[in-house]
């Protein structure tokens, strides 16, 4: 596959038998490009240092083997444009308000008295300003996330603390998860071997958020006809539009109300260790001919290719399409409500996938 993808490269071709899985809709739709030149079109008119977001994505594409296809970079293009407008370091307004009430919930929920936490504010910090000055005046995550290492490794008990409470979980100019870039890592190690600090202060980069942010957005075998679904997947998770489709499925079969939120296995299940999706399913299992350790074995499966491929994927769709008497999508958007320190406005994963195919849709039109 790498070798595949540096032939495509060099020879700015686009063959079908180089396309990576998962990007099917990508290939059908694919012409011959150069590679720089693709992604420098897919580019907004109006940015800064208009070369360097080209190398940083065109390097992605190289490392990924993902096929430097119009589609593919617009793709990329849009989620930059939705998180960051193209600014590596964006201004946040309020962020330093936005903070301070985010320690104070977590404060409270952890039965810390509001008053420690201001009494630690007002020591001083590495650079002499106090941590209440420095976060009432932060602007950008990174400043923020910098005064959450310096607070947690200076302050008597920080560590022990609020190690945690940093509120910074998603980074860059792509806005990538943490947790998602330090698991990819150990499937595919991070490629710049120049990087002189951790990854999460690297994620902060342009460069790691967008070799990141391209792996979570195309690098998985979706199973999808648009676009619209990954941009779902980007905010929600990989595969969440197509778990949504078949928790719409279940519901259908067992004719009874379950939310199609893409999550098939709880965050926080009941004494049985179940969630709603288990328990939807479990009333089913009769007619799937299926046990329950069957079921769960497949529901762990969720967040990879396989799960669409067992038998309990295969069967709920079977049973809820003769129930319905039509054939069922194998996507929807999933029905999630955001929330965060920094939101302060409903919104939803629906929501957040339209407006990204919004600058999707105007940038692959010719």
């Amino acid at each position: 596959m790498r070798l595949c993808a540096t032939v495509l490269i060099l020879t700015s071709l686009l063959l079908a038998g180089c396309a990576s899985p998962g990007a099917r809709f990508a290939r059908e739709r694919s012409r011959a490009v150069q590679t720089r030149k693709v992604i420098d079109e897919a580019l907004p008119r109006a940015i800064s240092d208009r070369g360097g977001w080209s190398a940083d994505i065109a390097a992605a594409f190289l490392e990924l083997s993902i096929p430097p296809t119009r589609e593919n970079a617009c793709a990329v293009t849009a989620v930059i444009e939705q998180e960051s407008g193209f600014q590596v370091e964006p201004i946040i307004p309020n962020l330093g308000r936005i903070a301070l009430h985010a320690l104070d919930q977590r404060a409270a929920h952890a039965g810390i008295p509001a008053v420690l936490v201001r009494a630690a504010l007002e020591l001083r910090s590495s650079d002499g300003r106090t941590y209440l000055q420095r976060l009432e005046s932060a602007k950008t995550e990174r400043q923020l996330s910098d005064i959450y290492q310096d607070f947690t490794g200076r302050v008597p008990l920080g560590r022990r603390l609020f190690a945690s409470w940093n509120p910074i979980r998603t980074r860059g100019p792509m806005q990538v998860s943490v947790v998602y870039a330090e698991r990819f890592e150990k499937e595919k190690p991070y490629p710049y071997h120049d990087r002189r600090r951790d990854l999460r202060d690297e994620l902060f980069t342009r460069r790691a958020s967008i070799y990141f942010g391209t792996a979570h957005l195309l690098d998985y075998p979706a199973p999808y006809d648009r676009y619209l679904y990954r941009f779902a997947d980007y905010n929600a998770g990989q595969y969440a539009s197509r778990n949504a489709a078949f928790q719409r499925a279940a519901s259908t079969a067992a004719g009874r109300p379950l939310t199609a939120d893409g999550a098939l296995l709880a965050r926080y299940p009941d004494a049985a260790g179940a969630g709603s999706t288990e328990r939807v399913l479990s009333a089913l299992a009769p007619r799937l001919r299926l046990s329950a350790a069957d079921i769960r074995f497949a529901l762990e499966q969720s967040d990879s290719q396989s799960f669409q491929e067992t038998v309990l994927y295969r069967r709920v769709f079977a049973l809820a399409e003769r129930r319905s008497g039509r054939r069922l999508p194998r996507a929807v958007l999933p029905r999630i409500r955001l929330g965060g320190p920094k939101i302060e406005r409903p919104l939803t994963t629906a929501w957040y996938a339209r407006s990204v195919n919004e600058h999707f849709e105007r940038c692959v039109r010719p």
